[in-house]
């Protein structure tokens, strides 16, 4: 499933969001803020005692079966959170050390405490191969007065030594396996700590790191409240638009598709009720392309307005229709 929240045989999801049901609607919800020992109770994720076991292999002989050890692999292991038995997650190497789901959320803890955040999701993903925990941070970024967008800090920390420990500013809400891709591919910087004997210790450098991250909040503001002071014309969005979308090919439909792409911008542009207080400003010609992106361009293959959602809603989800926002960003930042 494109989400890959581990679902267990009571029905029940490692997966705990707070107010805001996901887009899956897998898991618990609760009704306030969660603290991390919470979110990891709710999720499923405590308790699991991730530990590296030698690794052995069976070999059938004609006088039965014989044990061979492999060296310097380990099988990582965890007490399964329903069943309580033993379960591999993946094989190790000699350095690989475990990070419990604990520390994971003993770090994030300290860290809200400092910061006021407030933990908004967790869950296992892949069968618990990868763990996530989310914060929300009290921090937003406001632009003209109104426009505000949410910031998260996302810690990542996986079981089968194919990832390291990793933590994220991002403005992406994590639920799923797709959404904590698109988290870490479209931040500004990522802190990573490998599973070796010094992780530990250096996961509190991880604070100083993020302090860096959290420029990026003051920095876009300072960019969107830049692109509210300028102004922008109909012929210069045109151009814009014909820049983030570019043709692929020069066919009659291509050419047709781009017109219509340009009027559907351009009326966002100038009639859009989401362009109160900001129209006809480089700001609002961003706004009028991410609008059209994520909820005016067409659904392709799709019939009902259901059908035509639940695609818009994946490409968001997934971020196949990034590159085109991220584009218009830069060429409309001043």
């Amino acid at each position: 499933m494109a989400h890959e929240i581990e679902q267990f045989s009571d029905g029940s999801a490692a997966f705990a969001t707070a107010r805001v049901s996901a887009w899956h609607g897998l898991g618990v919800r609760t009704d306030s803020a969660m603290t991390a020992e919470e979110a990891m109770r709710l999720a499923s994720l405590d308790g699991w005692n991730v530990r590296k076991v030698p690794l052995t292999a069976t070999e059938i002989t004609p006088t039965g079966a014989e044990s061979i050890e492999v060296p310097q692999h380990f099988a990582s292991v965890r007490t399964h959170p329903k069943s309580g038995r033993p379960e591999t997650l993946g094989v190790v190497g000699t350095d690989f050390c475990p990070m419990q789901n604990e520390e994971h959320a003993e770090f994030l803890n300290t860290l809200a405490d400092e910061s006021g955040a407030h933990f908004e999701t967790a869950g296992s993903l892949k069968n618990g191969r990868q763990v996530f925990l989310t914060m929300k941070l009290p921090q937003t970024m406001t632009v003209a007065g109104s426009d505000r967008t949410d910031l998260y800090i996302v810690a990542s920390n996986s079981h089968d030594g194919n990832s390291k420990f990793r933590v994220v500013t991002t403005p992406i809400r994590v639920v799923c396996a797709n959404t904590e891709r698109a988290a870490f591919r479209g931040a500004p910087s990522v802190f990573a700590v490998s599973h070796t004997a010094g992780a530990k210790a250096r996961i509190s450098q991880a604070r100083q790191a993020l302090g860096l991250t959290f420029k990026y909040a003051e920095e876009f503001e300072k960019a969107a409240e830049r692109m509210v002071q300028a102004e922008l014309t109909l012929t210069e969005l045109q151009k814009v638009v014909d820049q983030a979308f570019p043709m692929t090919h020069d066919g009659k439909v291509a050419q047709a598709n781009q017109r219509k792409r340009r009027a559907a911008i351009s009326n966002l542009f100038l009639y859009g009720e989401n362009q109160a207080g900001i129209r006809g400003t480089r700001w609002a010609g961003y706004n009028a392309v991410t609008e059209y992106v994520n909820h005016v361009a067409p659904a392709r293959g799709t019939k009902t307005e259901q059908q035509k959602a639940a695609t818009r809603a994946e490409r968001i989800i997934t971020g196949t229709a990034d590159a085109p926002m991220e584009k218009a960003f830069a060429l409309l930042t001043v």
